[in-house]
Parts: C-alpha cells; structure tokens; sequence
C-alpha cells in the first residue's frame, strides 16, 4: 500500500507527504525514501518493485549537485541503503553508487582530530558542524557511520574508508569515562587537534543513542574478534545498569533515565532509545562468556523489559502512534 502510493505519486523523490499527495526532495533530491526502501523490498519478496527502483538508481541517481547534507543520516539512509541492495542482489549499480556517495560524504572526515563534521555539501566538499549545538561534534552522528564504511572498504577494496572512520571509536575509547557513559557533544582542543568530551547530558536517546548500538554492531561485523567495541559496550552496559536503569511507579516499566550536567537524572525517555531492547538481547547471545552468564541473563532481563515499556508508548496513545518521548513522574 505504501509503495503502491509512493510509485503513485512520488516515485524518484525524497518523501511522499500523505495528505497533499506531493513528492519533495528536501533530503537533497537523491531519491532518499526510494534508495532506503531497497533491502525492504528484497526481503518482503517484492522483486519487481525492487528491480524498477534498481533502474531508477541506475539511470536517475545522481550525487553531484547535491549541497549541504547530513553525514549521519546520509550516511545510514543513503549509502546504507545502496550498500544493503548491493549485498542483498549482487548488483554492482549498487556498489558504484555508494562509492561515488561515500568518496563525497568522506570529506567531512578532513578534520585536525580525524572526527567527521557534520554536515557535508556533496558538491564542493566544505563540510561544517551546526551552529545551534556550539559548533561541536555529536557523539551519535560521528560514531554511527563506521558499519557502512567498514563493508565500503571491503567491497571496493578502498581501505582507507574503514581506517578513517574506525578512528572515531579510537578517540572515544581513549576519553569515555569510567562508567562508560558518553556524553553528548565532543569538541576539538589541545595539541594536534586533539579530541575532548564537553560537559553536557548523557543520553540513550537523541544525540547519544546509536554510538551504544554502534559498539556491539561493530564487534558482530568484525566476527567478535575486535575486543575494544565489546568492551566499551559491555562498560557502558554497566553504567546503564548502575546509573540511568529505573522504574516508574506505581506500574514498574524500565525505562532508562537521562543524565544531565552534573548527575541529576531527567526521568524521560526517547522513543529513540527503543532500539535497547534489541541491542541488550544481541549483546546477550553474542556474550563471550555465554548466554548463561549472570551478565547475558542481567541483559537480557533488561532487554525485555525495556521492550514492553516501548510497546506502552504505542499501546497506551489513542493513535497507537508513540510519542518522541516520554515522561515518568508521578502515576504512569
């Protein structure tokens, strides 16, 4: 159905608005929703959709008048989306187009520390951070590009893709604090452009949220052979346990709490956070000292009942749509 409407009336563009039944390309006219539909296609077996989009991106698709764009959601739409329909179908239109994107958005990683800007204008290369966050580095968008990346290099032979972009967690294995929790906002400073976390909230949610997802990703990509990324899951597991972990009353749901500036906690969730249940249930099968292991089973205790507070937030809205976030005081 939503395919059917997308081909309909938006087909080649960014979003399809429901109401108006318009197309617009205010995510750079790359074709956005069409490029991260690709996998979903495949794998609900609508092949015919799926080959009729390939010919769009073989004959349409193109990144060289594209201006200022998101790395980060480039990034994990755009060039993850080429990358899954490469791996998925084999064909190299797929490869080429991500190949031409990653070279364009890898400028942004042209930066004294090695941290990725930004924002990033496919067409001249200048990269930027944003200026309503005091110019610095979110921790979410620079460390949630490296699985593409890494499965770029690979597939192209081009190393320096994963080198560059593997970097980002070199720098926050160095400065993440002994609780393992990461603050939001990461700043340049010091000799040679070194890297510094600035005081600021350390959330599960907006800004914070897949560089977490991003650790235990990283570690089942590289064959559970790379102990850094396990290791500062399994540290930022413990301070998530130790520090953020609560549950309202007077119904108990988990949730897990945001650290302000000082280490008050704001008792609120994002819907974003949602992606804990499945990220602690995969942290807990991939355990290296088992499933059975009091750590796996702590998890995977978690993991549900994180899972049952986010199915709340949808079953508990007239829409049955979840808000962006919710707010635990009081009766819930």
């Amino acid at each position: 159905h939503v395919w059917k409407n997308y081909k309909e009336y938006a087909f080649g563009m960014d979003e399809l608005h429901p109401i108006s039944k318009k197309g617009t390309a205010n995510w750079g006219g790359m074709g956005t929703t069409l490029v991260d539909a690709l996998d979903t296609l495949w794998l609900m077996g609508m092949k015919d959709e799926f080959w009729e989009a390939r010919d769009w991106v073989r004959d349409h698709l193109s990144h060289d008048k594209v201006g200022d764009v998101s790395g980060f959601e480039t990034t994990i739409r755009s060039l993850g989306g080429l990358l899954s329909a490469y791996d998925l179908s084999g064909d190299k239109v797929f490869l080429e187009k991500a190949d031409d994107l990653g070279a364009k958005l890898f400028k942004a990683y042209n930066t004294p520390s090695g941290l990725p800007k930004g924002s990033v204008n496919l067409k001249t290369g200048r990269a930027h951070n944003m200026n309503w966050n005091g110019n610095a580095y979110i921790v979410a968008e620079a460390a949630t590009q490296q699985i593409e990346y890494r499965y770029l290099a690979k597939a192209t032979g081009k190393e320096d893709y994963a080198k560059k972009s593997e970097k980002v967690f070199d720098i926050l294995d160095k400065i993440t604090p002994e609780d393992g929790l990461l603050f939001e906002k990461l700043k340049e400073g010091g000799e040679n452009g070194a890297s510094f976390i600035t005081a600021s909230k350390s959330s599960f949610g907006a800004m914070g949220d897949s560089a977490y997802e991003y650790m235990i990703k990283l570690w089942v990509q590289g064959g559970r052979k790379e102990e850094m990324y396990r290791k500062m899951w399994d540290k930022a597991m413990n301070g998530v346990h130790e520090q953020l972990l609560q549950k309202s009353t007077p119904n108990g749901l988990t949730y897990i709490a945001d650290r302000l500036n000082g280490g008050r906690l704001d008792h609120k969730m994002d819907h974003l956070a949602c992606f804990m249940g499945g990220s602690l249930a995969l942290g807990a099968y991939t355990d290296p000292s088992g499933i059975d292991s009091s750590r796996a089973k702590r998890d995977l205790k978690t993991a549900k009942a994180l899972t049952y507070t986010c199915y709340q937030m949808y079953a508990r809205t007239q829409t049955g749509i979840s808000p962006e976030f919710v707010k635990f005081s009081g009766g819930n």
